[in-house]
C-alpha cells in the first residue's frame, strides 16, 4: 500500500504497520454493520409497527444521537485510557451486536428505538477508539491509514444492505441477526492487533472549559463548519438513498421493486462505493493538502445532489452513474476534517476539539434524516435531494476561507 511504513521495530518480533491496517480495517468493516441494519429493512418494520415517515426516519437518528451520548460519555470517562483501545472496541461492538439482536426481538416500537439508541452508544466506541489505533500505528501516511479506515467504516455501514438484498422482504430478522454476527466477529478480530500502537498517546481528558477556546479559534471554527457541511448531507443520503431509488423506480415502472430487492442492492453498491472515495481522499490529502481536497469532495457531492433529480424515473442505467459518483465523493472528505482539526487546535485539547467536533456533527445529522422525508412529503422524492446541496456549499466557503488562512500551514505538512 503505497505511502504507508512497512515495518515497525526489527527482527523476527517486529510487525507490519500494513498488516495491522488490514487487519483493523476488516474488523472495521465487520463492526460497523450494525449502524444502518435496521434501516436495511426499515420498510418492512415500518409495516410491522405502522412507523410512518418520522419513525422510520428515528431507526436512524436514535443511532445518531446514541453515538453523541457516547463520544461524550466514552470521553469524560477517559475509556480508551481505563481499557486499551483494542479491548474497549471489543466490548462495545459486542453490546451494538446484541443490541441489534435485540430488535429483532423487541416487544415493542419503543422497544426498538431504545435499542438502536443503545446501538449507538456502542458504535461510540468502536468508531473513534479505532482511528485511534490507526493514529497510533502510524506517523507517516497517517492520512491514509484513517482514509482506509474510513472506507472499512462506509463498506461495513452498506452491508446489511447486501444482506437485504440476498434475502426475501418477508424474512427481516435474518438480516439483523447477520448484522449482529458481524458486528461481534469483528470485535473479536480487532484482538489480533498486538497493541496500540508505537505512536499511541493517551487520551486527554474531556475538558468542557476549553469549548470557549476552541470556538474562539477562527481556523479549528472553519474547519468545523467545513465538517458539518459535511455532515448535513452524508448520513441524510445514506439513510434515504434506498427510498429514493424505491420511488424512482416506482414512478418509471409503475410496480413495487422492494419486492425483487433492487433498491437495497443499489444502496449497497452506492454507500460502498464510498470506500474508494475515503482511499482516494487520504491518499491524495497528504499530497494536494486537505482543504483543496475537501473543497473538490463537497463540490462533486453538492452538485450531484442537485442533478440527481433530473435523473429521477430514468431507468437505473442512467442513474447508477450519478448515484455512484455521490456516493464516492460524499465521505471522501470525512477522515480529513478530523485530521484537519487535530493538526490546528490547540495540542493540550486535541481531544475536546474533537470530541466537541463529532458531537455537533452527529447532532445535525438528526435534523437532516428528519427534514428530508419532511420536504419530500411536500415537493415528491424526485428534487428532495437538493436540499442537501446547502451543507456543500457551506462547506466549500468554509474551507476556501480556510485555506487563506496563515494557519493552513499546517495543514498536511504545509500543503493547504
Amino acid at each position: 500500500m503505497t505511502g504507508l511504513p512497512e515495518r515497525q521495530g526489527v527482527g523476527p518480533g517486529s510487525v507490519h504497520p500494513r498488516r495491522v491496517l488490514a487487519v483493523l480495517a476488516l474488523a472495521e468493516l465487520l463492526a460497523m454493520a450494525p449502524w444502518f441494519s435496521a434501516s436495511a429493512v426499515a420498510p418492512t418494520l415500518s409495516r410491522l409497527w405502522q412507523f410512518g415517515s418520522a419513525g422510520t426516519a428515528w431507526l436512524t437518528i436514535s443511532v445518531q444521537l446514541g453515538f453523541v451520548v457516547g463520544a461524550l460519555v466514552s470521553a469524560m470517562l477517559t475509556l480508551a485510557d481505563i481499557w486499551s483501545a483494542r479491548r474497549l472496541v471489543a466490548a462495545s461492538a459486542a453490546v451494538a451486536a446484541l443490541a441489534t439482536l435485540g430488535v429483532a426481538l423487541a416487544p415493542s416500537p419503543a422497544a426498538v428505538i431504545v435499542l438502536r439508541m443503545l446501538t449507538g452508544v456502542a458504535l461510540a466506541g468502536v468508531y473513534p477508539p479505532a482511528m485511534k489505533i490507526a493514529a497510533g500505528w502510524f506517523r507517516e501516511g497517517r492520512g491514509l491509514a484513517i482514509g482506509v479506515l474510513v472506507g472499512a467504516l462506509t463498506l461495513g455501514s452498506a452491508l446489511p444492505q447486501l444482506v437485504r438484498w440476498a434475502v426475501p422482504a418477508a424474512y427481516w430478522r435474518p438480516v439483523l441477526a447477520v448484522a449482529a454476527a458481524s458486528g461481534l466477529a469483528g470485535g473479536l478480530l480487532v484482538l489480533l492487533v498486538p497493541h496500540d500502537g508505537p505512536f499511541a498517546a493517551p487520551a486527554p481528558k474531556l475538558s468542557w472549559s476549553a469549548a470557549p477556546r476552541i470556538l474562539g479559534n477562527r481556523a479549528v471554527t472553519l474547519a468545523n463548519l467545513g465538517y458539518l457541511g459535511h455532515m448535513w448531507e452524508l448520513y441524510a443520503m445514506w439513510t434515504w438513498i434506498p427510498l429514493f431509488v424505491t420511488e424512482s423506480e416506482r414512478a418509471r415502472t409503475g410496480g413495487d421493486p422492494t419486492v425483487s430487492g433492487l433498491p437495497a442492492l443499489v444502496t449497497f453498491v452506492v454507500v460502498g462505493s464510498g470506500a474508494v472515495g475515503c482511499w482516494l481522499g487520504g491518499a491524495y490529502a497528504d499530497r494536494w493538502g486537505r482543504t483543496t481536497v475537501t473543497s473538490i469532495a463537497l463540490a462533486v457531492s453538492g452538485a450531484c445532489s442537485l442533478a440527481v433529480g433530473a435523473m429521477f424515473a430514468r431507468p437505473l442505467v442512467v442513474l447508477l452513474p450519478l448515484l455512484l459518483a455521490w456516493g464516492v465523493t460524499v465521505v471522501a472528505d470525512s477522515a480529513q476534517f478530523s485530521a484537519a482539526v487535530s493538526e490546528l487546535a490547540p495540542r493540550d485539547h486535541v481531544g475536546t476539539a474533537l470530541t466537541l467536533q463529532t458531537s455537533l456533527g452527529f447532532l445535525l445529522t438528526c435534523f437532516t434524516i428528519y427534514l428530508l422525508p419532511w420536504v419530500a412529503a411536500r415537493i415528491g422524492w424526485r428534487w428532495s435531494m437538493s436540499v442537501l446541496a446547502l451543507g456543500p456549499a457551506g462547506g466549500v466557503w468554509a474551507m476556501l476561507a480556510l485555506r487563506r488562512r496563515p494557519e493552513a500551514l499546517a495543514l498536511a505538512g504545509g500543503r493547504r
